[in-house]
């Protein structure tokens, strides 16, 4: 079953990085027409342009190698963002259910309206601090067709540079659930419980 975030608070503005995260804040409104909030770090909210689908960073890389197309996705310390169509976050429960994932625990949280991510460093620019968000897959510049970000409308194969958000989400939903059976298998059940887990996949 996916979490829903509640929306992060807003990091005050000033101290060291202020002039960087300016810079930042001015290239995503610039360059990718996004909303940004403070500077320190640069904060982009969730459920206007895109919604997020977070994930534990090894889940995060498995899907990277098993979806080939993406929209924009992000890594932050031990966690992967995978940037979807704005509204992905309402429909997700729903849409675990259909695909037969929605009684099983995974460690996926959805990110919508209200909430936000860390920004990472503008593609092509000086990372930022030790831990700081970095673009795995970063967003294209809308002039370049940028890639799109799955969503609902983009079912099937239309050789756009997104999969589709049933597809993304099985697949994240499977890797999600490999992994915990991993942990399990290995002698670290999530849950703190002894019961042997059964995957199909």
């Amino acid at each position: 079953m996916a979490n829903t975030s509640p929306p992060s608070p807003p990091s005050p503005d000033g101290g060291e990085g202020h002039d960087e995260g300016a810079r930042w804040a001015r290239w995503y409104e610039r360059e990718l027409g996004w909303t940004t909030e403070g500077v320190a770090p640069v904060r982009l909210p969730t459920g206007l342009l895109f919604d997020v689908l977070e994930v534990p960073a090894a889940v995060g890389r498995a899907v990277l190698r098993r979806v080939g197309r993406t929209g924009p996705v992000a890594s932050t310390g031990s966690r992967t963002s995978l940037l979807v169509a704005a509204g992905s976050a309402e429909e997700l429960p729903g849409l675990l259910d259909w695909l037969e994932w929605g009684g099983v625990a995974l460690s996926l949280t959805a990110v919508g309206r209200g909430g936000r991510i860390e920004a990472p460093a503008p593609p092509g620019g000086a990372a930022g601090r030790p831990g700081a968000a970095v673009w795995l897959r970063p967003p294209g510049l809308p002039r370049e067709g940028g890639p799109g970000l799955p969503d609902l409308a983009g079912l099937g194969s239309r050789g756009g540079d997104a999969p589709d958000l049933v597809r993304l989400v099985d697949a994240v939903a499977t890797e999600c659930h490999r992994a915990r059976l991993m942990r399990a298998r290995a002698g670290r059940s999530t849950d703190g419980s002894t019961a042997q887990l059964l995957a199909f996949s």
